[in-house]
């Protein structure tokens, strides 16, 4: 499911024994989730020479990180100055807060004559729309590579005139969360459905609600594990209560050996998101074994199989889940086969040990 797409007109090749030296622009490591969640997982894989130059806001107090701009534009300077890196990473989301930003970055790593790559994460479609797309196609031509996690987003900036060659890549799976719990084998039985994300309604939490609920009617024994966060809770919570929906269990956030144990103790994963770029919590379920139901939004369009792996679809009815579901809970044999597949499939393609790695490779392609 990974295109790469590279030209040779770049600088000049490193030697072969050559140690890369890659300066990564991230937000503080001390936020959760999202792009730093991401290197938070990936910086004990490196195998370069790899270092994080955080920007952005510092705490979670939205709208902070305009404030440190101007500190962050120096610390940049003084950073490229000093580490003098052979390629520099730059990781905004697809946002016009975050890409307004990174413009700076991206244009001055190129003034000063660094090789740079920009690693879009989230992808803003509110935004996509009302963007200058000649000017964006501008800014992003400036780089030497773009690293997108969907297919569907390089059809987009590429209708805008984007001709930087593209590397199609995935979050991660923190290998370390596999070791936190015993390998359990999966019978194909399924009595908990799994839904984890932040707690809001576009990330499909009352699709998920009304599904189990539809499943409770025939399948008593069944429930429903919800972990995460989010301003939806509360409202969450009082929709089980007023639509009379039992054995639903609200967790809030989990990490480490918790969150692993969650996995480990789940059957299913439901996750009918409305929009997201490579949801990293379908490939943490997936390693664990667990068949997926989920619609097709964002990178995983470019992997998913349909059946294969569980269900994937472009309803947000119920009522379509739920007979997806019923199909694994009368077949025992299908759920282990998808389990089974699932796990294997993961654990070749998404640990971050490996991502890691092909983004190496993939910035050494681009210094050679």
């Amino acid at each position: 499911a990974t295109t790469e797409i590279y030209t040779l007109s770049l600088h000049d090749a490193l030697p072969i024994s050559y140690i890369m030296k890659i300066l990564v622009n991230t937000p503080s490591l001390k936020l959760l989730g999202g792009v730093a969640g991401h290197y938070d997982g990936l910086r004990n894989f490196w195998t370069e020479n790899v270092k994080y130059n955080t920007v952005g806001r510092r705490s979670t107090r939205s709208h902070t990180g305009v404030l440190w701009l101007p500190f962050d534009i120096v610390k940049f300077i003084f950073r490229l100055l000093s580490f003098r890196p052979d390629v520099v990473l730059l990781n905004p989301s697809f946002d016009r807060a975050a890409m307004t930003r990174d413009s700076v970055f991206i244009n001055m790593s190129r003034a000063l004559g660094f090789r740079t790559a920009v690693f879009i994460h989230g992808f803003d479609y509110g935004y996509a729309a009302v963007a200058d797309k000649k000017a964006t196609a501008r800014l992003l031509n400036r780089a030497d590579l773009l690293f997108l996690l969907a297919g569907e987003f390089e059809k987009v900036l590429k209708s805008w005139g984007v001709e930087t060659p593209v590397c199609l890549t995935t979050t991660k799976v923190d290998d370390n969360l596999l070791e936190l719990v015993k390998p359990c084998e999966r019978d194909g039985s399924i009595n908990n459905i799994l839904f984890l994300s932040r707690i809001e309604e576009t990330k499909g939490i009352y699709i998920a609600l009304d599904t189990f609920k539809i499943l409770k009617q025939t399948h008593h024994e069944l429930k429903l594990t919800v972990v995460g966060d989010g301003d939806e809770l509360p409202k969450a919570k009082k929709y089980v209560t007023d639509n009379g929906i039992s054995d639903v269990i609200f967790t809030g956030r989990l990490s480490g050996r918790e969150l692993a144990g969650t996995f480990e103790k789940a059957d299913i994963y439901i996750f009918p998101s409305y929009t997201e770029g490579m949801p990293t919590s379908v490939l943490e379920v997936m390693a664990f074994g667990l068949p997926v139901f989920t619609r097709y939004v964002g990178g995983l369009k470019d992997f998913f199989e349909d059946g294969k792996m569980g269900y994937i679809t472009d309803s947000k009815r119920p009522e379509d889940f739920a007979s997806a579901i019923e199909r694994f809970i009368v077949d025992r044999g299908l759920s282990a086969r998808v389990s089974e597949y699932n796990a294997r499939y993961a654990r070749q393609h998404f640990m971050a040990s490996s991502v890691a790695r092909r983004i190496e490779q993939s910035l050494e392609r681009l210094c050679h």
